[in-house]
């Protein structure tokens, strides 16, 4: 899968998952536009200068400060690829009838208003370029409700049914809109968070980065709207 000459967006880049997509993308030769919303968060997480690297402080959930993200992205690359809609949180512990309205409120804006903004804002430029990819994370309970995880199921859903609607709309403009269902992701913050779990079943944002840059790549130019688990090894 090369990527050299090809412009990748990617949100949530300073997390963990957003931090190993990034590292694939290098690995293939893409240029990478780096977004989340803390600048000292995004130089840590990439220190030094790197030409095919734009680190963008980015409010996603202000469409004006999204669109000039992608305008500078167009300034310093002249293309965009692909977009990653890695940028999003998980919360869970009441059920649906006790869950407060600020609470429904985040987890609807960091899962899918993010990417909501991302794509108003992305497929523009790609439908004037002629095509282009889209990867959204969903996940397994937005398949499917789970117990005291209403919040959370709702907006991942709307991230799968978001990404099933683009994709009818989008596919024969020549732009894919794919997404990725992880099991819970081994990261550091998971790991403190369920102490007692095995992380060995759980998925390596490695393997989770990979599968996002393969529906990035020209191999996954016929699979389009698709809802793929990620579930690790075990």
């Amino acid at each position: 899968m090369n990527f050299q000459n090809k412009t990748v967006i990617i949100t949530g880049a300073a997390g963990s998952l957003g931090q190993a997509v990034a590292a694939t993308f290098a690995e293939a030769g893409a240029a990478r536009v780096l977004v989340d919303l803390s600048e000292q968060a995004l130089q840590t997480a990439y220190p030094g200068s790197d030409p095919k690297q734009l680190l963008a402080a980015t409010n996603l959930l202000d469409p004006a400060a999204v669109s000039r993200a992608v305008d500078a992205a167009l300034t310093k690359f002249g293309r965009i690829d692909a977009l990653c809609n890695i940028a999003g949180g998980f919360s869970m512990g009441t059920p649906v009838h006790a869950t407060p309205a600020a609470d429904w409120k985040k987890m609807w804006d960091i899962n899918a208003q993010t990417m909501l903004n991302a794509v108003q804002a992305v497929v523009p430029k790609m439908l004037a370029a002629g095509g282009g990819r889209i990867v959204n994370v969903g996940a397994g309970p937005g398949q499917k409700g789970a117990a005291l995880m209403g919040a959370y199921s709702v907006a991942k859903s709307a991230v799968v049914r978001m990404t099933e609607a683009m994709s009818a709309e989008l596919r024969e403009q020549n732009i894919n809109v794919n997404c990725v269902l992880p099991s819970i992701i081994d990261t550091p913050a998971n790991r403190a968070s369920m102490p007692d779990a095995d992380p060995k079943k759980w998925v390596a944002p490695r393997d989770l980065a990979t599968a996002i840059r393969f529906l990035c790549s020209d191999e996954a130019r016929a699979i389009h709207g698709a809802a793929i688990p990620v579930v690790g090894l075990s």
